[in-house]
């Protein structure tokens, strides 16, 4: 049976090569620090901490926290943010395949859950789509999503932002990748029978409409 440390090292590997087959660029830090990996996609750089999955029926599970021992506070737990890494890697070796998951989607949950297949009761909001984070599509997405920030942030006026139009199904299947992209930046518009329905918009959205003073009659 493998350790942890050798499943660790297998997976880091297994990314390294998925990223090399798509002619990106990888380096290794040279001190501790909370990633294993750094890709250089050419116009930016992507911190990645590499994890094991496992298969559970039709799911690939990760234990995505940190853990250690300390002297002082005996058995650590912790997990990872934004400010720590860009990205998590994962090597599920009983499929053969790596994913690429943007830290948003995980900062400060200890496990990911990616699904294969429909659940059986139906299930559809707030799941993770193992297909939404393959490892080619994943660095697309990737570099669209820092593109697509530049635009907003380039923008006039500042506040405007891209806008998504999907259906209703649609986003009922993929509630959290909509959630996350909207998280960073986009308006994501909801139609049901080809009429506007709602509407998801980023935090600074809100935090605006709630700063703008209101007057009555």
């Amino acid at each position: 049976m493998l350790t942890s440390n050798q499943k660790g090292a297998i997976a880091e590997e297994a990314i390294t090569l998925a990223a090399v087959k798509l002619d990106i660029l990888v380096a290794r830090p040279n001190q501790p620090v909370r990633y294993d990996l750094i890709l250089d996609l050419g116009s930016r750089l992507v911190r990645v901490q590499c994890k094991w999955g496992t298969l559970d029926g039709a799911v690939v599970r990760t234990f995505i926290g940190g853990c250690w021992h300390s002297p002082t506070r005996g058995y650590v737990r912790s997990s990872y943010g934004a400010e720590e890494v860009d990205a998590i890697g994962i090597y599920c070796e009983e499929i053969d395949r790596c994913y690429l998951v943007p830290i948003e989607v995980v900062a400060g949950r200890s496990h990911l859950h990616l699904r294969l297949e429909p659940t059986a009761n139906g299930q559809r909001a707030c799941l993770n789509w193992a297909a939404d984070y393959e490892f080619p599509g994943a660095i697309a997405q990737l570099e669209e999503r820092r593109h697509g920030m530049a635009e907003v942030v380039g923008s006039s006026p500042t506040s405007s932002t891209q806008v998504a139009v999907i259906g209703i199904d649609e986003f009922r299947n993929r509630l959290g990748w909509y959630a996350e992209r909207a998280s960073r930046g986009e308006t994501i518009d909801v139609t049901r029978r080809g009429k506007p329905y709602a509407r998801l918009v980023p935090p600074e959205s809100v935090l605006d409409s709630m700063a703008t003073p209101r007057t009555g009659r």
